[in-house]
C-alpha cells in the first residue's frame, strides 16, 4: 500500500491518526447524521501528492496576524535495545532532520527513531538548529546521562577472553560465554544476575583467569556458600588447596579437601594470603581495616542482594572494598527490580561516581509505596534498561533452556561448625578403633562381637551426622528461598525431615 500512494511511513501514520480520530469523534456524537466522508489522499493532474487536511498546510486567513509557531515536543529515551531513541509525533521537518543524526534508524513497530549514545550530542544539535519548527526536546535524566557516560569511558577487555585456560573454555555453554564477555566489555565492574542454577560462579571463576596479574582474589559469600566456593576454585582452576584461604568462625570442622582453615575468632592476627581468600559478609564487618589494607583488585561478591539494607553494618563494610577494587562482579539470582530501593548500594559499589545520591535516584526509580521513603517503584523501564546497557546481564532458564544439559549433579559442601562435628569426629575416630581390632583379632567370637559394635556405630554416624548438618542445610536453603527458585527436598532421616518441614512451614 506504501508503494501505491508513494507515501513515507510517518505519512501513513498520520492518515492512520486522523481516520481513528474521526471514527472515535462520530462514535461519541449523539447526532443522528450520517458519517462525514474523510479526506481523501490523491494525485492532481500534475501527479502531486495532496494528503488530508489535517497533513497539508492551513491557508493564512488572517493577513494581519502573524501565523502560529508549530511546536514539536521531542522526547529522548533509553531504547531496550540499549541505544538511545528519539520520540515525537509526525512533523515532516522533524524527521528530514532526524535523518541527518548519525546512525538513526527508523523504528516502524515502535514508530520512533534509534541511534547510538556516541551520537547524543550530535542529535541535540540538530533539533536544536531547527528554525522553521519550534522543538521542545525532553531530554535523558541526569542519573542517566551520568551512567551512561561512565560505562562509556570502561575499558573493554574482550580481547582478554582468550586467556581463559583450555580445559575450561570448552566446557562453557553458549550464554555463559556470553555473559563473560559481557562482564569483560563492561571493564569487570557488573552485577551478574542470571538465575539460580545457571553457573554464575563458574562465569565469574572464568573472568578470573582473564585478569589472572591482579591476583589475589577476594571472594565475599554467604556462610554457608563459603566450601563451596572454595571447592569450585578447586575443581576448575587446580590451583592447590593450600592456596584457597576460607575464614570460618572456628576451625576443626569438616575440611576433606585441605583448605587453610583461619579462624575469624581469633585474637591475633589474621592472615589472608591465599590465591583465593573466601569470607562471609559478616566476617567482613570484623575485617574491614584489614581488607581495605591488603587492597585486593578482584573482588566477588556472591548473592549480592545481601547488600541491600543500606544501614546493615555489612553493607558499610562491604561497599569501600568492593568500591576500591578494579574488578568488582557481583552476584545476585534475585536483582529486586520490582523494588528498585534495594538495587542502590549495589549500583553504588560498582560506579560510586554515578549513584552518589540516594535522593536523586529514590526521587526518579522509587516513588510510591504505603511503607516508607523509597519503598516504590516509578520509571520501571527506563532502570531495566538503563542496568541493561551499562551493568546488569540476566538470563532467566526459560530464555537459554535449550542449550542447558537434561540434568546436572552437584555436590554442595556443607560448612558445619566445630561443635557440630565434635560429637560426629568422636564416633569417627571409635570406628577406627574397632576396625583395628577387628583386623588383630583371632577369635570369631570376638570378631563377630566387634562387627555388631561395629555396625551400631556406622548407623550412628549416619543418624548423628543428619543432626549436626541441620543448621548448614537450613541456611542453605534459605538462600535457595530467598533467590526464588522452585525446589523439591528429599531426606532420609526423620530428624532431618521434620526439621525441614518446621523450617519450610515458617517460611511460607
Amino acid at each position: 500500500m506504501d508503494d501505491f500512494w508513494d507515501l513515507t511511513v510517518e505519512e501513513m501514520d498520520a492518515i492512520e491518526n486522523e481516520a481513528l480520530q474521526r471514527i472515535n469523534q462520530q462514535r461519541n456524537s449523539s447526532s443522528s447524521s450520517s458519517l462525514p466522508i474523510p479526506n481523501e489522499v490523491h494525485t492532481s493532474s500534475q501527479g502531486a501528492r495532496i494528503l488530508p487536511s489535517t497533513l497539508a498546510p492551513k491557508p493564512n486567513t488572517d493577513a494581519g496576524s502573524k501565523p502560529q509557531e508549530q511546536k514539536v515536543s521531542v522526547k529522548i529515551l533509553l531504547h531496550s535495545s540499549g541505544v538511545l531513541a528519539a520520540k515525537f509525533p509526525y512533523n515532516q521537518v522533524v524527521v528530514d532532520a532526524v535523518r541527518k543524526i548519525p546512525k538513526a534508524i527508523w523504528n516502524a513497530k515502535e514508530r520512533l527513531w534509534t541511534f547510538p549514545h556516541s551520537s547524543l550530542s550530535s542529535a541535540e544539535n540538530i533539533l536544536r538548529e531547527i528554525s522553521s519548527v519550534k522543538v521542545e526536546i525532553e531530554n535523558l535524566d541526569p542519573l542517566v546521562q551520568r551512567a551512561i557516560a561512565s560505562a562509556s569511558r570502561v575499558p573493554d577487555l574482550r580481547h582478554l577472553y582468550e586467556k581463559i585456560p583450555s580445559h575450561i573454555e570448552p566446557k562453557l555453554l553458549p550464554f555463559q560465554r556470553e555473559g563473560i564477555e559481557f562482564i569483560l566489555q563492561h571493564g569487570g565492574r557488573v552485577l551478574l544476575a542470571d538465575e539460580m542454577g545457571l553457573g554464575k560462579t563458574l562465569q565469574a571463576i572464568a573472568v578470573t583467569t582473564c585478569v589472572q596479574e591482579s591476583w589475589p582474589v577476594l571472594i565475599i559469600a554467604p556462610s554457608s556458600l563459603r566450601l563451596h566456593w572454595a571447592t569450585m576454585i578447586h575443581q576448575w582452576l587446580h590451583v592447590p588447596p593450600s592456596d584457597i584461604v576460607v575464614v570460618l568462625p572456628q576451625p576443626g570442622g569438616s575440611n576433606k579437601c585441605g583448605f587453610t582453615i583461619v579462624s575469624s575468632n581469633t585474637k591475633g592476627t589474621i592472615h589472608l594470603d591465599g590465591v583465593f581468600n573466601i569470607v562471609s559478609y559478616d566476617v567482613v564487618t570484623k575485617l574491614d581495616k584489614l581488607l581495605m589494607a591488603l587492597d585486593f583488585k578482584v573482588v566477588i561478591a556472591d548473592e549480592s542482594h545481601f547488600l541491600k539494607n543500606g544501614q546493615a553494618k555489612r553493607t558499610s563494610a562491604c561497599l569501600p572494598v568492593i568500591k576500591k577494587a578494579q574488578y568488582a562482579i557481583l552476584l545476585s539470582g534475585t536483582p529486586a527490580l520490582s523494588r528498585p530501593i534495594e538495587l542502590f548500594k549495589q549500583l553504588e559499589a560498582l560506579y560510586p561516581d554515578v549513584y552518589r545520591n540516594i535522593h536523586e535516584y529514590g526521587g526518579r526509580y522509587c516513588k510510591g509505596g504505603f511503607f516508607g521513603t523509597y519503598q516504590g517503584a516509578s520509571n520501571h523501564d527506563e532502570l531495566h534498561n538503563l542496568m541493561k546497557a551499562t551493568v546488569m546481564i540476566r538470563r532467566l532458564k526459560k530464555d537459554v533452556l535449550t542449550e542447558l544439559p537434561s540434568k546436572r549433579r552437584q555436590q554442595v559442601f556443607l560448612d558445619l561448625a566445630a561443635k557440630d562435628m565434635k560429637q560426629i569426629n568422636a564416633l569417627f575416630h571409635e570406628l577406627k578403633v574397632v576396625k583395628s581390632k577387628i583386623k588383630d583379632c583371632i577369635s570369631e567370637d570376638d570378631i563377630k562381637s566387634l562387627k555388631f559394635i561395629e555396625k551400631n556405630l556406622i548407623n550412628k554416624i549416619y543418624t548423628d551426622s543428619a543432626v549436626a548438618k541441620i543448621p548448614a542445610v537450613l541456611d542453605y536453603l534459605e538462600n535457595v528461598i530467598e533467590a526464588g527458585c522452585k525446589f523439591l527436598v528429599f531426606a532420609h532421616h526423620q530428624s532431618m525431615l521434620e526439621e525441614l518441614h518446621q523450617f519450610l512451614k515458617v517460611r511460607h
